[in-house]
């Protein structure tokens, strides 16, 4: 099958109108993934898990990824990229409704396979709309197109968390401190409202993408099956290697924006459900940066070199700065009215700033060339966002094997230097020979 975008709805459609559907569609993405930041302390803290069980909330979300991603890529296929929007969105707010249930009985069973279908949805939605966003225009400007889509997407990134602080969170005790059942129950019906207006929301996003009159991106049949094209997809080294890449860069990506708050309540930090908006703030900054410099002053592969030191750099910095120091926030935040932050929690939010610029870059380089296949290769790149399940699992595991929370973010290092290979040469590769 080839995906085209046909040039009679382009020509008489302006690119604005599939352009606000898409930012929508990762506008409500944003909402939902990095909500992941805010709630997972808060359900540490009210349900009492240590951090490897707390690291489960974030991994059943991108564990999902592994499950329907292929099955994502057939659905698009057969309902066409618009429709699979519209799907996604309905699978995700269907499922937001469950953690209504889950918090009446405060049970991390349901909460988990409430996560896990949620993440469903936004695979389904995550296939339907990146591949759309690259193909509407220029590969060569791909990058800045889906550098606009990250900007709404992180956008949501900041302001959930926030406005989750103020709406939800409210009477939790420090950390040490034990909760008593009348604390539990204030949490937990804390989330009932908000999760139901949630629900709301994405169903009015579907219904914006079931009905709003825009080009789609259709499908001529070619007699291929779909094991038949994933084989051939993941026959080209830029591609396979693409998806290794895009699921290392999840993971960190996952670490920086969700596990920050486990390691400000584990620092005694108050405001540690609002961490997650400092990683998506430096995201913004990064992907500011990134609109105004691709492609006129800086190439795509350029940008992922950069945003690949950029990352290694950082690690090192996490690991070996001193808690007690705030040197940083002193610098970046204080003048500004900002809180002191210890130097490796702000280094972690600004780990946001060196991913920035990944995905938007490895999608055009991956997707290069392929043709027909482009349907079957986005379905294999969003399964690399499974990735996001592995992130917060190692830096549970490194917590408790002996490095300690800090230095349990040293396990990042290995991702940033396979980008940095992929940026230098694994794009290039057209032969496994």
């Amino acid at each position: 099958m080839e995906a085209t975008v046909e040039k009679d709805d382009l020509e008489k459609q302006s690119v604005w109108l599939p352009m606000t559907l898409a930012g929508s569609m990762f506008f409500i993405l944003g909402c939902i993934t990095w909500l992941n930041g805010a709630i997972t302390p808060f359900l540490q803290q009210m349900l009492e898990l240590s951090p490897l069980q707390a690291s489960f909330i974030i991994s059943s979300f991108y564990i999902a990824v592994t499950v329907a991603g292929i099955p994502s890529a057939m659905l698009i296929k057969r309902v066409g990229y618009k429709n699979g929007m519209a799907i996604g969105c309905a699978i995700m707010a269907l499922s937001a409704l469950m953690y209504i249930p889950a918090a009446k009985m405060q049970m991390i069973e349901i909460f988990l396979f409430a996560q896990l279908m949620i993440g469903v949805g936004q695979t389904v939605l995550q296939t339907a709309v990146n591949p759309y966003v690259v193909k509407m225009g220029s590969e060569r400007s791909a990058a800045v197109r889906v550098c606009i889509m990250g900007l709404l997407n992180k956008s949501a990134g900041v302001i959930v968390p926030i406005v989750f602080a103020a709406v939800v969170v409210s009477g939790v005790v420090n950390e040490g401190e034990s909760l008593s059942q009348a604390q539990k129950d204030m949490m937990a019906n804390s989330l009932i409202a908000p999760y139901m207006a949630i629900a709301g929301l994405i169903f009015l996003f579907a219904a914006f993408a079931k009905f709003s009159p825009l080009p789609d991106l259709v499908f001529e049949e070619e007699g291929q099956t779909s094991k038949g094209e994933v084989k051939e997809a993941l026959s080209h080294p830029h591609l396979a290697l693409g998806v290794i890449g895009i699921a290392l860069y999840v993971a960190v990506e996952v670490i920086a924006a969700d596990t920050i708050g486990s390691y400000a309540l584990q620092l005694g930090i108050a405001d540690y459900s609002v961490m997650t908006s400092y990683t998506m703030g430096c995201m913004l900054i990064g992907y500011a940066i990134g609109i105004a410099l691709i492609p006129r002053f800086m190439s795509q592969q350029n940008a992922l070199v950069m945003s690949a030191i950029a990352g290694i750099v950082t690690v090192f910095a996490v690991v070996l700065g001193d808690n007690e120091s705030t040197a940083l926030a002193n610098i970046l935040l204080v003048p500004f009215g900002g809180p002191q932050l210890p130097d490796p929690l702000l280094c972690i939010a600004l780990l946001g700033f060196a991913n920035a610029m990944v995905w938007p870059a490895i999608w055009p380089l991956a997707l290069d060339g392929l043709g027909r296949l482009t349907g079957t290769a986005s379905g294999l790149l969003i399964m690399g966002i499974a990735g996001g399940a592995l992130g917060p699992l190692l830096i549970g595991i490194g917590n408790v094997a002996g490095l300690g929370a800090q230095g349990a973010y040293s396990l990042m290092l290995p991702s940033y230097l396979f980008i940095l290979f992929y940026a230098l040469k694994g794009h290039k590769m057209r032969s496994w020979k």
